[in-house]
């Protein structure tokens, strides 16, 4: 299961568990909603943060991963990295696109 769905759903459910409990109080539905959030923000901080550290690596490798590939997407298409370029120059390219 991935980092990212772990947390959310670990929010999620924090955040049912805490209106539940609230549903036993007798007061506004909608300030029983806000309540449920603001308590279930703040013990999310403290409970989940194992799972949020996961997810944040999660997403900065992937970030990085990106980084990477859009790097060498660019200097392909600048040029800089031409797969049918000959690397060696003292030597003559070779295939069917060779100069004779």
């Amino acid at each position: 299961m991935s980092a990212a769905l772990k947390y959310t759903l670990g929010r999620i459910g924090l955040f049912v568990a805490v209106l539940a409990g609230l549903w036993l109080i007798d007061m506004n539905v909608f300030l029983k909603l806000m309540l449920a959030l603001a308590f279930s923000a703040a013990l999310s901080f403290f409970l989940l943060r194992g799972w949020r550290d996961e997810m944040a690596e999660e997403m900065g490798t992937a970030a990085e991963r990106r980084r990477t590939e859009k790097e060498r997407l660019r200097s392909a298409l600048a040029g800089e990295d031409n797969p049918n370029s000959n690397p060696n120059p003292t030597r003559p390219a070779e295939g069917p696109d060779a100069p004779r």
